[in-house]
């Protein structure tokens, strides 16, 4: 699988397109075309009928550790910006950066990996303990090929020379593994000792509330959208009546001002989440961290995804966030990584009771320590709580409490992106002369599909495209459906082979004689022929049951 042609089979067909491309883009941002916001929608919505709005259907009491309720929110990108102070954005959501002082680029500290080489032999090799550098590179998937090119360069050597480059053995390091700036040759650099001390940088976007403009109007764009859950919890919580335990689900923007955004959409700066906030019972949220895991990733496998390019990986003690009880990442193997390597799809986190008592009385020091409210120089709380009472009350037994929080936390877009990958493939299919031909083709989940069928009449005379269009007004008042008259029938399916449509039904001559079409299947290229009356149960039933 190559992701330059995914790249470009997306741009071509319509899924994704670089924003702001005529004026040069601007990195870090992404447009999603015809088809891409048909299959984006299609996430979201897969997502929240399957979590939400059904989730009593799709998952029985049975299969949880016992029945719970879910219900949706959708608050605002800026909210007040003393959420961001409790909850510990303000302070501690932050990247460490690297200055380059030659080329001016900046880069993140933890994604500049390379290798220590020395020119080992040759007429004009000098010790290796001088001569040893970290050469460094930002290319994606296996870095080795552009390292040894900027390694030729930086000693003046030619390709045919490679073999006087001595390599240290192993896997390329990550820049915070090397304890030596000075000798590390950055990725756009040409010489060494270029880049400055790492330093924080905070990811969120500041913006500013009202006309005056001063600093007391300050805000930010939100980076998550789970604080908008928590802020909320007493009024979701007063005017639904739900019962622990219970989700507040939420599908929305935020925004991320990240250093280095790559790897197509999977790093952006402004992206969309779909995430869950349940609230349970401090003793029973173990079981519920377990069964969020387990469904989350079952999930993608039942749309589509496969089973041996997933991987559930437990976070390390040392990986946690101070109020994590525990972490579990969904990770998915992108085309864009080297052999073995995942890319995070989806975090799952057993967050405790932290961010509830954070915004009832103030932020957590550290993890270790009971809670506590730091003073400032005018001797009043630095990070000051709502006050609220965002406590739980059990009507039945009367117990109170504060409850623990499970929260899976997905990104559409890196879910989008995931899909994408694993629907690309090339075959071959027969042209219309029955010679098989190469074809490219996006097997999406039919739920997935950005269009669900296309519909052709094979010539466009002897009334077959009035018959067509009569079934194709027909399908879309259920689902998308495309119409298409123009060129060779064969050519037709291969556009819409591209654009993943699953199925394509065709008006022939036969079927002006008895009311049949033909229904073609996407992958498995058979065709039968169906009474025109059943197109809509047909095509229904086989999304249903796919």
């Amino acid at each position: 699988m190559d992701m330059d042609e995914i790249v470009s089979l997306c741009k071509r067909r319509g899924f994704l397109f670089q924003s702001s491309e005529i004026y040069g883009g601007l990195n870090g941002f992404w447009d999603y075309g015809p088809l891409g916001v048909e299959l984006k929608r299609n996430v979201k919505e897969a997502w929240w009928r399957d979590m939400v709005a059904c989730h009593n259907d799709l998952d029985p009491a049975a299969g949880a550790p016992e029945a719970y309720e879910m219900v949706g929110l959708d608050s605002t990108i800026i909210m007040h910006p003393q959420i961001w102070k409790v909850s510990g954005h303000f302070d501690l959501f932050v990247d460490k950066m690297v200055d380059c002082t030659e080329t001016r680029k900046r880069y993140r500290y933890d994604q500049v990996y390379g290798r220590w080489v020395h020119r080992a032999r040759g007429p004009a090799a000098a010790d290796a303990a001088d001569s040893e550098i970290f050469v460094t590179s930002m290319a994606e998937g296996d870095v080795q090929e552009e390292l040894e090119k900027r390694a030729l360069k930086f000693f003046g050597l030619r390709a045919k020379n490679a073999d006087e480059l001595a390599w240290s053995p192993g896997r390329p390091l990550c820049l915070t593994e090397v304890a030596d700036l000075r000798r590390v040759l950055a990725p756009d650099a040409t010489k060494t000792g270029t880049l400055l001390p790492p330093r924080d940088f905070n990811l969120m976007f500041k913006t500013i509330i009202g006309a005056l403009g001063t600093e007391e109007d300050a805000a930010f764009l939100r980076p998550e959208t789970a604080q908008g859950i928590f802020v909320n919890f007493k009024n979701v919580l007063d005017s639904t009546r739900v019962r622990i335990p219970f989700g507040i689900a939420q599908v929305g923007k935020s925004f991320r001002n990240e250093i280095t955004p790559r790897n197509f959409t999977f790093r952006s700066r402004e992206f969309e989440q779909m995430e869950i906030e349940f609230f349970c019972h401090p003793q029973a949220s173990p079981q519920w961290y377990q069964y969020w895991r387990d469904r989350r990733r079952q999930w993608y496998v039942d749309l589509g995804l496969s089973s041996e390019r997933l991987r559930l990986r437990e976070h390390a003690a040392d990986e946690l966030s101070h109020y994590s009880c525990g972490t579990s990442d969904i990770e998915y193997a992108f085309p864009f990584l080297q052999a073995g390597q995942f890319g995070e799809l989806e975090g799952i986190a057993h967050r405790g009771d932290f961010d509830l008592r954070s915004h009832m009385e103030g932020k957590l020091n550290e993890r270790t320590r009971p809670l506590q409210v730091e003073l400032g120089p005018d001797g009043k709380p630095k990070w000051r709580g709502s006050g609220k009472d965002l406590s739980y009350r059990d009507d039945l037994t009367n117990e109170r409490f504060v409850p623990h929080v499970i929260e899976p936390s997905a990104g559409a877009d890196r879910a989008t992106l995931a899909f994408i990958c694993e629907a690309y493939c090339e075959d071959e299919a027969p042209d219309d002369e029955g010679k098989l031909q190469k074809r490219t083709v996006m097997r999406f989940h039919p739920r997935l599909a950005p269009i669900k069928a296309a519909v052709f009449p094979l010539v466009k005379k002897d009334g077959m495209p009035e018959l067509a269009k009569s079934i194709y007004l027909k399908l879309k008042r259920h689902f998308n459906v495309f119409y298409d008259e123009k060129g060779a029938v064969g050519r037709r399916y291969r556009r819409q082979d591209e654009a993943g449509t699953p199925y394509c039904i065709t008006v022939d001559g036969q079927s002006l004689i008895d009311q049949t079409v033909t229904i073609r299947d996407r992958d498995s290229l058979r065709q039968e022929r169906i009474h025109v009356s059943e197109c809509l149960a047909v095509v229904e039933a086989r999304i249903s049951s796919a």
